[in-house]
């Protein structure tokens, strides 16, 4: 662990909380006093103007505020001179939310590589003849969270792409069922540490082997004629939702309230209340109940839509013995009476983990921790997938002895992980092959589509990290670069915090405190402070006033290396898009003003 070198620290406490005028008692004013101790200690002494500084952002950030019972891990360790520069309870196990998807992110990248992809198939255990199944069409996933319209032009285009293979078959007619086989990943649908507050959410949906529309209806309320029934639709169709409509369509002073409400993921669906004559639509997102079900039945949808009949209804399959593939991970290997009429592939394991981290989806999470377990352990279960976790980070040498993995997302308020071993994960990981796809799916400070925060810092194109947020808790975990570029990993985790907002601004203080952060003493700086996050860059690559784009690297890291502003290597670049660089690019670079 990174923690050896803290603890003499608290002897600066009394010292340091006293010349900051914190209150006594304040856990967390005590965790900044710590902090500030442990930075002083190990990365030698700052000037004085520079410690006066500090000690006045930290005290005009936490000096005001009281966070009563409020329980706080923090760790940051620079990874180039190998010193933890400050930590507080770094091995206290804490709920980490969804820092938790850094440990499937990792897991997943070691466990099924960054070429994994995952596969849909449609199947028939009948025999073909003239356009005819004599037989059962089955639909059979593997996992995939991407059918939907996230990566393709429509939401059913993953669909049709099976349904051309099919009619390059000549097929027309299904005597047969329609068959929605989940059983690569039997289990429940909703793990069991799930607020039952959050099933009806759009990020809760549930967890299964065949998956479409990331298992989520949006109901469109559309109102109708006095006195009549507004009309109730979902999009997509065919959600094989029960829906109860009560609601009435009124006109006058009477004030129109409409509510959609479920209890339970497998109740109906209750639309009651009143909607105004000529008012908008009322939207509400909501999860599917079954979403094998929901998928087989839109794909029949698309079928019926492109001339193929099934003379059957829909038929749902959720384990192995039931499957006509038995109890095999592909269909190539299944029982000899199914035939593979046509597949489709997704995106690489780097993209999904992208939707993991940088929109912290939790389905998708959820689906590559199921799939870690089947891989690795022949079985999709929670436990199986957290045995298989814990044993990935082992072998890299991580200390997972006080980590409590319940499920793949971290929306489990029962989850336990500790600071120390985040930043040790970043550590390990930071030295893997895995580093560039691992990084590259962390969410960017000061990005829009990223870390939408710490704007007007250093941290902006410079700090990756995960964030983490469900009720009583706040985290942050990821990299950042120093002033003078030391790679520092950190973690910060807060569980009881009465205010998330007043936790995220800590996090974004501290943030920028370290891109901001530079040593005094030389002697502890690393030898190659102008490198990339990510050390597989070609030392070859750059030829005289022109850079070579490394992996994860972006427009501000190369203006940093060259000593030039970001505005500077825009005018020199005026074809380049600011937020978006690409791998093997080249750049022109401007010579650095003030020099020859």
């Amino acid at each position: 662990m990174f923690a050896g070198r803290w603890t003499s620290a608290r002897l600066c406490l009394t010292r340091i909380s006293t010349s900051l005028n914190f209150p006594r008692g304040d856990r967390l004013l005590e965790f900044v006093a710590v902090s500030l101790a442990a930075t002083f200690t190990v990365a030698g002494a700052l000037d004085a103007q520079q410690i006066s500084e500090f000690r006045s952002n930290v005290s005009n950030t936490f000096g005001r505020a009281s966070w009563g019972q409020a329980s706080w891990g923090m760790m940051v360790v620079s990874l180039d001179a190998g010193d933890t520069l400050f930590a507080v309870e770094p091995d206290s196990a804490l709920a980490p939310a969804s820092n938790l998807k850094l440990l499937t992110s990792a897991a997943a990248l070691r466990a099924l590589g960054a070429e994994y992809r995952f596969r849909t198939y449609v199947i028939t255990n009948g025999e073909v003849d003239e356009g005819i199944v004599d037989g059962d069409l089955i639909l059979y996933g593997t996992g995939d969270p991407g059918i939907s319209d996230r990566f393709y032009p429509r939401k059913d285009e993953v669909f049709h792409r099976l349904i051309d293979q099919l009619a390059a078959l000549g097929i027309h007619t299904v005597k047969g069922d329609l068959v929605g086989d989940a059983s690569y990943l039997p289990g429940p649908l909703r793990p069991a540490g799930w607020e039952a507050d959050d099933l009806n959410e759009h990020f809760a949906g549930a967890v299964s082997a065949l998956s479409y529309n990331e298992n989520v209806v949006s109901f469109q309320v559309v109102p109708s004629r006095a006195g009549q029934r507004p009309l109730v639709t979902t999009v997509p169709p065919h959600s094989g939702l029960q829906v109860l409509n009560t609601a009435e369509t009124v006109t006058g002073s009477a004030r129109p309230r409409l509510a959609i409400l479920r209890d339970k993921p497998l109740d109906p669906v209750r639309v009651q209340g009143r909607v105004g004559v000529g008012t908008r639509d009322v939207w509400r997102q909501m999860t599917v109940s079954v979403p094998a079900h929901f998928t087989a039945s839109s794909f029949r949808e698309s079928l019926k839509e492109r001339g193929i009949e099934i003379r059957g209804g829909i038929r749902i399959v959720e384990t192995p013995e039931e499957s006509a593939l038995g109890k095999f991970s592909a269909p190539a290997l299944g029982r000899r009476s199914a035939r593979v009429l046509a597949r489709h592939i997704s995106e690489p394991l780097p993209v999904y983990l992208e939707v993991v981290n940088k929109e912290s989806n939790n389905l998708f999470a959820e689906l590559l921790y199921r799939t870690i377990g089947r891989v690795k352990r022949g079985s999709g279960s929670s436990k199986a997938s957290a045995r298989a976790i814990r044993s990935e980070m082992e072998d890299i040498g991580i200390d997972m002895s006080s980590v409590v993995q319940l499920d793949g997302s971290g929306l489990s308020a029962g989850n336990r992980v500790s600071a120390a071993t985040f930043v040790e994960v970043i550590d390990r990981m930071a030295n893997s092959p895995e580093w560039t796809a691992f990084w590259a799916s962390l969410p960017e400070a000061g990005r829009r589509r990223g870390l939408r925060r710490m704007y007007r810092t250093a941290a902006v194109g410079n700090l990756r990290a995960k964030t983490g947020t469900i009720a009583g808790v706040s985290a942050l975990s990821g990299m950042v670069r120093s002033a003078n570029g030391e790679r520092l990993a950190f973690s910060i985790i807060v569980n009881g915090t009465p205010s998330q907002n007043r936790a995220k601004g800590v996090e974004n203080q501290i943030g920028a405190l370290l891109a901001s952060f530079e040593r005094v003493d030389e002697t502890n700086a690393p030898e190659h402070v102008t490198e990339p996050l990510v050390s597989t860059r070609d030392e070859t690559a750059d030829t005289g006033n022109r850079h070579h784009v490394a992996p994860g690297e972006n427009l501000s890291m190369i203006a940093y290396r060259y000593g030039i502003t970001l505005s500077d290597l825009l005018q020199a670049n005026p074809n380049v898009d600011a937020n978006r660089i690409r791998t093997g690019q080249w750049l022109e670079i401007p010579t650095r003003r003030g020099s020859d």
